[in-house]
């Protein structure tokens, strides 16, 4: 078979119809608004810097008696951000008094999980996109533990374990 230039035969997906080399150059258009489009809205949790939902799940044996508290802190302001504590030892012993500074500059979401608890999705402050920072610490951590900064996560999923707690972006 020989194919000439210029011949509906010359591009390769010709024998499908709708794949005719001048349909496919009407809809690539189409096809990188899409792309984009897609590109986008994957990327605006990162850009714009947004906790979307939190849940929290216990992976420790449903038979132990302990509940183990996490606390999820939302900073509006540089400076307490540049105050914040180092480790979790020094979060829950100055707790009180840092939330008594820090006014409105600073919300704290604490959920208590028991162990071998499924899920719970916990409630975010309606200023949650003003947030210049989102600090996460829990009890069940290590004492040195430094906060984990979730402020790029979008949606989070925390999971406390027999180690510690691990957080995740949730797709």
């Amino acid at each position: 078979m020989q194919i000439k230039a210029g011949s509906s035969s010359y591009w390769p997906f010709s024998y499908v119809g709708f794949l005719k080399r001048e349909n496919v150059i009407k809809i690539i258009p189409t096809i990188n608004q899409a792309i984009i489009a897609g590109i986008i809205l994957l990327a605006s949790n990162s850009i714009l810097g947004e906790v979307t939902s939190i849940h929290i799940s216990s992976r420790l044996d449903p038979n132990a008696i302990i509940i183990t508290q996490v606390d999820i802190i939302f900073v509006y302001n540089q400076d307490m951000i540049d105050r914040f504590p180092a480790t979790k030892t020094e979060w829950y012993s100055t707790q009180r008094r840092f939330i008594a500074e820090a006014g409105e500059n600073i919300e704290l979401i604490s959920v208590f999980i028991p162990q071998g608890f499924d899920s719970e999705t916990a409630s975010l402050p309606a200023k949650k996109s003003e947030a210049l920072k989102v600090y996460v610490f829990a009890q069940h951590d290590d004492s040195e533990s430094p906060p984990i900064d979730i402020t790029n996560f979008g949606n989070i999923l925390i999971e406390i374990d027999e180690f510690g707690i691990l957080v995740t972006r949730r797709y």
